[in-house]
């Protein structure tokens, strides 16, 4: 199992994260791709810092919302989801062109994440549009009980699915991520998360917010580096999955 992170969100002078000391622990860096988060000297930047310490590049575009930090839902035609998917991964992707690297996979960012496991529609104008860039770009989504569904409406577009989870999240009972405007949603203690870690590890499985446990399939595991205490966080989920 990986551990991947959204990285590279600051914009022009704010700063968002702590990269530098996210970025040696981890295996893949979700890079924002400027319609969220990020401008072309920061993703030049976080593109940089992950060639140095040999992390994989994904592309991680979002709803055209730098106010909402792409956390809004937007209403969009399929054709401009496509659209905004080819735009950003593009503009990525010639960054890390210039620095002799490509991207590798793409997460969605946010509502666009969240709307794509809940709207086939939206899922399928992403698949279709990675799929007129470049179709050995795989896309990583929510790990759910859905995930044969998924897998089958992207088969015929030729794109690969990573199957993610969350390290810091609390899920649904029906295995969705509880909303960030609900209480519990986020889990903070560094001990809790380690179990949840362990449990999926040794039975694949993880516990909802209402007690329940879930089948998970897990290739990479999202942790979030915004604050000093996820950065103790990341380190021990790195040291307990090696």
């Amino acid at each position: 199992m990986k551990l991947n992170c959204d990285l590279g969100e600051s914009f022009g002078p704010w700063k968002m994260g702590i990269d530098e000391a996210i970025m040696p622990l981890i295996d893949s860096a979700n890079i924002a791709c400027g319609f969220h988060a990020s401008d072309p000297v920061i993703m030049q930047h976080t593109v940089k810092l992950a060639l140095k310490h040999g992390v994989s590049i994904g592309a991680h575009p979002g709803y055209p919302d730098l106010v909402g930090f792409g956390r809004r839902s937007i209403a969009c035609t399929p054709k401009e989801i496509e659209a905004f998917l080819i735009y950003q991964c593009g503009a990525l992707d010639a960054i890390c062109k210039a620095q002799g690297t490509k991207i590798e996979y793409v997460k969605p960012h946010g509502a666009l994440y969240n709307d794509m496991m809940k709207n086939d529609t939206v899922f399928m104008a992403l698949v279709q549009g990675l799929s007129k860039y470049r179709k050995d770009l795989k896309l990583m989504i929510l790990s759910t009980n859905r995930n044969i569904h998924f897998k089958e409406l992207a088969k015929p577009y030729g794109i690969k699915l990573i199957y993610e989870v969350f390290a810091d999240r609390a899920y649904t009972k029906e295995g969705l991520l509880v909303p960030r405007t609900e209480n519990g949603s986020v889990i903070e203690s560094t001990d809790e998360i380690l179990e949840r870690i362990e449990m999926l590890q040794k039975q694949k499985k993880l516990k909802t917010i209402c007690g329940k446990k879930i089948e998970l399939q897990a290739d990479s595991m999202c942790v979030h580096g915004d604050n000093q205490k996820a950065v103790e966080l990341v380190r021990a989920l790195r040291e307990y999955i090696g």
